[in-house]
């Protein structure tokens, strides 16, 4: 998730995105997968504006999720360090769901100095996400991660992000223009994203101003945007798969967040 430009930490008087705001209500116990949801709820540099889309995008995605079927539960990695016990946890699971959110912390992926528009960087929730995608690998649960979510699993992988696209016009909107807009992207052929979207040529919701660059050890690119910028990888062996857009924004399209995500859950189920 790109966001305003802006500088500085978390603010008194900041936005705070409650639990309350995002899970869904009255949902009945079931026998479904699962799913720790990982996401930052609040994080440094958060607008009234930003706080209202992980509202929005958190909600529509964990109703999303329950509506077929799954058992979520949240993993709130801006919760305090004592309240996150251990990452490894999310092997205990039947999948793990990875959220967008701030910028993950450029010395994370090699690269030292400071990033042009770095956003929301929380080291120690990259960290905690980066242990819990590799103890959710190493358990062979299926991974799923949107924006932030796919950037993190590119890095625990090995890989690397461009920390700033200079040419964003295709990703996000412009000053002055709302953040999100409506990207095209091509999905590799045979690629396990392929079967779940069911098509090549997609268009999608995007507000991203940081990319996957290097693809991480054992990954594969699944997705390109028209300009070349990667836009979702994927393990070729293990049910892994990143994807930079959102589909979790309630302006996009249903029937393809379905298709995600009901191929997500059908991979956990199992």
């Amino acid at each position: 998730m790109s966001a305003p430009r802006t500088t500085g930490g978390k603010l008194p008087g900041a936005p705070v995105v409650l639990r309350s705001e995002v899970e869904p209500e009255g949902v009945a116990a079931g026998d479904g997968p699962r799913i720790a949801v990982l996401v930052s709820l609040t994080f440094p540099n958060m607008t009234e504006e930003v706080a209202d889309l992980v509202r929005r995008f958190t909600r529509t995605a964990l109703t999303a999720l329950t509506d077929l079927g799954a058992r979520c539960e949240l993993v709130e990695t801006s919760t305090p360090l004592e309240d996150l016990g251990d990452p490894g946890r999310v092997a205990g699971y039947d999948g793990l769901f990875l959220l967008g959110g701030g910028d993950v912390d450029s010395a994370l992926y090699g690269v030292v100095g400071p990033v042009p528009n770095s956003y929301g960087v929380d080291r120690r929730a990259d960290e905690f996400a980066l242990a819990a995608i590799r103890a959710a690998v190493d358990a062979d649960r299926p991974v799923l991660g949107i924006c932030r979510g796919s950037q993190l699993v590119n890095v625990a992988f090995g890989g690397t992000l461009v920390p700033d696209l200079e040419d964003h016009r295709l990703h996000r909107g412009g000053p002055g223009q709302p953040m999100f807009l409506d990207e095209k992207v091509t999905v590799v052929e045979g690629t396990r994203l392929a079967g779940l979207v069911q098509g090549p040529r997609l268009t999608v919701r995007s507000g991203h101003h940081q990319a996957v660059d290097r693809v991480g050890d054992g990954l594969v690119t699944a997705a390109r945007a028209d300009d070349g910028v990667v836009e979702a990888t994927e393990h070729p062996d293990r049910w892994v798969v990143g994807v930079q857009w959102h589909p979790e924004d309630p302006a996009g399209s249903a029937a393809h967040r379905t298709r995600l995500f009901r191929g997500f859950l059908d991979a956990c189920a199992r």
